[in-house]
Parts: C-alpha cells; sequence; structure tokens
C-alpha cells in the first residue's frame, strides 16, 4: 500500500479552522509569523489556537527572513513544535532550531530549488523541504515537469497552487510525501473556508486508497 500522505493546513487563524482542520484528519496546522501576509497572527492568539489541537498533530509557525533569535522567542511563545523557514535562511539556522529543540520545515520556491548546486541541494535533502510557488500564498502552480524527471531524494511536501481540485492528480503524478495549502482553502485571501478544508483533505486522501 501507499505510504499515508502527510496533510498540512496552512494560515489558521480561528478555532473553528484549527477545530476543522483536525477533524477533518490534517497531519499538521500552520500558522504565519512573518510579517506582511493577510495570514499574519499573533503568538498569543496561536498559543490558545494550540491549545486545541491534539499532540499527534503537528503546529508549525511559518517565518521568513526574520532573525534568528526573534523566530525562536515567537515560536516558543506561541507553543508551536515545528518552524518552518520559508525566505533565505541559511542550513545552520536549520541545525541551531534543531538544538533549540524543534522540529523544521524548509520551504524552497522552485526557482530556488533549481538554482541550488547539487551539494547544496545534497544537504537540504537531509531535512524535509517544502517545494513551493515563486510568490507563496499567492495561489499559483509551477510548472513541475522537473520534478517528474528528478524529484528530490529525501522527505519532500508539495505546496504552490493546490487546492480540493487538483490535489489529487499532482500527489498521483509526482508522488510527494506530503502536501501543504492556503489559499487553495480559502474563499477570500486570508479567509479559510471549512468546507474547503474539508474538500481539500478528502481529495488528498483519496490517493491512499489504491494499492501499488
Amino acid at each position: 500500500m501507499k505510504h499515508p500522505l502527510y496533510v498540512k493546513i496552512c494560515g489558521l487563524s480561528t478555532p473553528a479552522t484549527v477545530e476543522a482542520a483536525v477533524a477533518a484528519g490534517a497531519n499538521a496546522v500552520g500558522f504565519v509569523f512573518a510579517p506582511g501576509s493577510p495570514r499574519t497572527v499573533d503568538p498569543e492568539l496561536v498559543k490558545a489556537l494550540v491549545t486545541r489541537v491534539p499532540e499527534d498533530v503537528e503546529t508549525v509557525g511559518v517565518f521568513r527572513n526574520q532573525p534568528l533569535d526573534q523566530v525562536i522567542d515567537i515560536a516558543r511563545r506561541a507553543g508551536v513544535g515545528t518552524v518552518q523557514l520559508h525566505g533565505d535562511e541559511a542550513y545552520s539556522d536549520v541545525q541551531e532550531l534543531h538544538g533549540q529543540g524543534f522540529a523544521t520545515l524548509r520551504a524552497l520556491s522552485i526557482d530556488a530549488y533549481r538554482a541550488l548546486a547539487e551539494a547544496e541541494r545534497e544537504l537540504w535533502e537531509t531535512e524535509r523541504i517544502l517545494l513551493d510557488a515563486v510568490e507563496p500564498g499567492a495561489g499559483v502552480t509551477f510548472d513541475a515537469s522537473e520534478l517528474l524527471a528528478a524529484p528530490p531524494v529525501g522527505t519532500w511536501i508539495l505546496a504552490g497552487g493546490l487546492n480540493p481540485g487538483n490535489v489529487a492528480h499532482l500527489v498521483e503524478t509526482l508522488h510527494p510525501a506530503g502536501v501543504d495549502v492556503s489559499s487553495g482553502v480559502e474563499s477570500s485571501r486570508g479567509t479559510k473556508d471549512i468546507g474547503l478544508i474539508k474538500a481539500f483533505i478528502a481529495a488528498a486522501r483519496s490517493t491512499e486508497a489504491t494499492a501499488e
């Protein structure tokens, strides 16, 4: 049988959407702390939301080009267990976060991933990586033909333009270890839709039903 798919719902900000994602079977819920996003939340709000999340569901704080000491401080105040870095952060930052007791996700735009030298790519592929569109959170897909020809060898998660209508096809085509969605489950930019969250998770999970 196929391995269970990792499903992350990102950019959450309300008790109802957190509870809906958990109830529908999400493996992870994400909260955006990067400045400038319509989904940015404060650590105190997230601390309250995290109390609604079972221990077996990953809680992820998303950061982008913020000082590492600030990242660690916010993540601890919010009570998240995982830090997702979504900017130009170095491999050493990920190692420091591990040393501070956090699990990590390292997001790379598809262009940034393509631009990596082979040694750099091999280094990042020892970590969990998330491959995203060039403009994260914009709901735009990217040309994944290169991934078909030479997929990452490590644990990688697909993001960028996913929605309930296309996630199953992309999972069956590209075989990522997981998927991450934000704008694809929104009724308007920054506003999550519970029905779309449920539909996305159901569609993603439908790929697990077939035997290899």
